[in-house]
């Protein structure tokens, strides 16, 4: 189940990133090829409505900083001071960074809490009962969006989702440092699918180069014995 998380979460990053890289791209070339004057083409790109190409990327980019923030915690690539910390013995140590760690997961699960409070009543309520056929009564449909016409708890709901994730992620954090001593370590140098590359495979063999002279006499010492 943890695994599957994983995988989803990086999926649903990669898919905002990929997507919205693509809308603008197709946003900035519409606007700059509907200003050529082309026959025929210019009247077909101005009748090319594309002004919720800016407001669908806003919401895209939230998205992605709520979940992208969860993602960080996994694999401990937030920044943080920690030099303090680290100058502690192991025991303090391991009682900060528990503390920090809770910390993080009471701040998250507060805003997860109160932002699912707050799209609750901004519309969702309404739009739950209407899924199931329910009167919804005075309960107030919500507002939408300027130019999607989107309900706005639909967009609001990566406060909650995403800070709830973002809090299950410090407690799984939390929990695998209590049992290993260990936090995710993040290495920028990292590439996925390049093979490491050490230095003994870069670096010449002293032995075999012409700039160790006490190496180069060795060899031709060696070399006047076998000519003998």
């Amino acid at each position: 189940m943890l695994k599957f998380l994983d995988h989803f979460e990086e999926w649903f990053i990669s898919f905002l990133i990929a997507a919205a890289t693509l809308i603008i791209f197709a946003a900035v070339v519409h606007r700059y090829a509907a200003g050529l004057p082309i026959p025929v083409v210019q009247d077909w790109l101005l009748q090319l409505n594309m002004s919720w190409a800016q407001e669908l990327c806003i919401i895209m980019f939230v998205w992605m900083a709520k979940f992208g923030a969860a993602y960080g915690v996994r694999t401990g690539i937030h920044v943080g001071v920690d030099v303090i910390v680290n100058r502690l013995d192991e025991k303090n140590r391991g009682r900060f960074v528990i503390f920090a760690l809770l910390a993080g997961a009471l701040f998250t699960g507060s805003i997860g809490y109160l932002g699912a409070h707050f799209v609750w009543d901004n519309g969702a309520h309404y739009a739950f009962l209407k899924l199931f056929g329910i009167d919804p009564g005075s309960l107030p449909e919500g507002p939408t969006t300027p130019d999607l016409e989107l309900p706005t708890w639909m967009v609001y709901s990566a406060i909650p989702l995403g800070s709830s994730l973002m809090c299950f992620r410090f407690l799984q954090v939390a929990s695998t440092f209590l049992k290993t001593g260990e936090l995710p370590h993040h290495d920028h140098a990292y590439v996925e699918g390049v093979e490491e590359v050490k230095d003994e495979d870069i670096l010449p063999d002293p032995a075999n180069d012409n700039l160790h002279m006490q190496d180069v006499a060795h060899h031709k010492g060696g070399d006047r014995g076998e000519r003998k």
